[in-house]
C-alpha cells in the first residue's frame, strides 16, 4: 500500500526483524536483524542508529512501542519522523487490565474482568464471574498477542471433542495447580486476566486519526472463514471513535470488539497498525499512506468515504525465503 500510493511517490522500504529469514523482510528493499530480548534503552538506541545510518524519513514501529514512545524529538534530530502514539496511551494500552480500567472510567463498554496472580485469586475470580451457560477464559494481562489465551472447561472429554478442530481448553484446576507450582518454585508470575469468553466473530476496526485523537477514517472488518467482511457497522465505529478520542491516539491504530450478551464490548486496543490493515485497501482507502502524509505534511490527503459492506477472500501463496540482511545488528543487554 505504501508503494502503490495515490501520488505515485517513490518509496524505499527498510525493515528489521529478529529473524534473518522472516518472510516480511522479502517486501523490504533493505533489511537487517534487530536485537532480541534487550531492554528498552538498548532497543531505542538500535532504532536511532538504524535510522541515522540509513537516512530514514519515517519510522512505523509495529512493536516495542514502550521503548520508542516519547522519543520523537530524538528521532527528529536524526532526521526521522516517528509514527507513534503518546507515551501515556502506549503505557495504558499495552496492558489489558489498565486498558479496561481506563475504558470503563471513560464510559466505553468493557467486559467484566478480574486480575489474578495466584491460585486463590483465580478460584475467587471464577466464582465471582461464572454465570450459567457462559464460559470464562484466561490470558496474560500484558501485551502477549494471543499467546497464553485459554478457555476454561472443567467438563469431561467427549467423543465429538476428538473429532472437531482443537480449541485452547484448560481446566480451572490445572491452571490453579500451575500457578501454585510457580509460586512454590519462586518463579516470577505475571498478571493474568479472567473474563467471560466472548463468542461470535471479532470485529477489528482499523483507524486513522490526527494527533490528539481526532478520528479521520475507520474501517471495521470481521472474519468469516477464509473471507473478510468490510462492515458498515456504526456501533463498532462509534466505540472505536470513543477509544481513539479518549486515549488521544494518533495515526494508525486498531480497536478490537466482540459481543457479550448481545452488546459490543472492547476486547483490546492497539496503538499501532494491525497485521490485517492491508485488507482495508479494498475499502478504497490507503490508510498507511494517509498516515505517512499526515505525519510528514500534517495533511492525510483526500479521504473518500470507505466502500463498506463488501467481502474479500484471503488466499495463501508460497515463495522461497532467502536471508535479506545487510549485516547483523549488535546484540546488547
Amino acid at each position: 500500500m505504501l508503494r502503490e500510493n495515490p501520488e505515485s511517490a517513490a518509496v524505499r522500504i527498510y525493515g528489521t526483524n529478529i529473524s534473518a529469514t522472516a518472510p516480511a523482510l522479502m517486501a523490504c528493499d533493505v533489511a537487517e536483524v534487530e536485537p532480541y530480548r534487550v531492554n528498552d534503552h538498548v532497543y531505542a538506541e538500535f532504532a536511532l542508529d538504524f535510522c541515522r545510518r540509513h537516512g530514514i524519513d519515517v519510522l512505523i514501529p509495529p512493536r516495542r512501542l514502550d521503548a520508542l514512545a516519547g522519543r520523537a524529538e530524538e528521532f527528529a534530530r536524526a532526521g526521522t519522523r516517528l509514527m507513534c502514539a503518546p507515551p501515556a496511551a502506549v503505557n495504558v494500552l499495552t496492558s489489558k487490565s489498565r486498558t479496561y480500567e481506563a475504558a470503563r472510567a471513560a464510559g466505553i463498554p468493557v467486559p467484566e474482568w478480574r486480575v489474578v496472580r495466584d491460585a486463590d485469586q483465580l478460584r475467587t475470580a471464577v466464582e465471582e464471574l461464572g454465570r450459567p451457560g457462559e464460559s470464562l477464559c484466561i490470558k496474560p494481562a500484558g501485551e502477549y498477542s494471543a499467546f497464553g489465551f485459554r478457555i476454561f472447561d472443567d467438563g469431561p472429554l467427549r467423543l465429538r471433542d476428538l473429532l472437531e478442530a482443537p480449541r485452547p481448553l484448560v481446566s480451572v484446576t490445572a491452571v490453579a495447580d500451575a500457578l501454585k507450582r510457580a509460586a512454590d518454585e519462586e518463579e516470577k508470575v505475571p498478571s493474568f486476566i479472567v473474563m467471560p469468553y466472548l463468542e461470535g466473530p471479532e470485529v477489528s476496526v482499523d483507524t486513522l486519526s490526527a494527533p490528539g485523537g481526532r478520528l479521520l477514517a475507520a474501517v471495521p472488518r470481521a472474519k468469516d472463514g477464509r473471507y473478510r467482511l468490510l462492515l458498515d457497522d456504526p456501533e463498532a465505529t462509534g466505540i472505536a471513535r470513543a477509544v481513539v478520542e479518549h486515549f488521544g491516539l494518533a495515526y494508525l491504530a486498531n480497536v478490537q470488539l466482540r459481543r457479550l450478551r448481545g452488546a459490543s464490548v472492547l476486547l483490546e486496543a492497539n496503538p499501532r497498525p494491525s497485521a490485517g490493515v492491508y485488507q482495508t485497501a479494498f475499502s478504497g482507502l490507503n490508510l498507511p499512506w494517509a498516515a505517512v502524509r499526515l505525519l510528514v505534511h500534517g495533511d492525510p490527503g483526500e479521504l473518500p468515504p470507505p466502500r463498506l459492506g463488501g467481502r474479500i477472500a484471503v488466499t495463501e501463496t508460497a515463495a522461497e525465503v532467502h536471508p535479506a540482511v545487510t549485516a547483523p545488528a549488535a546484540h546488547g543487554s
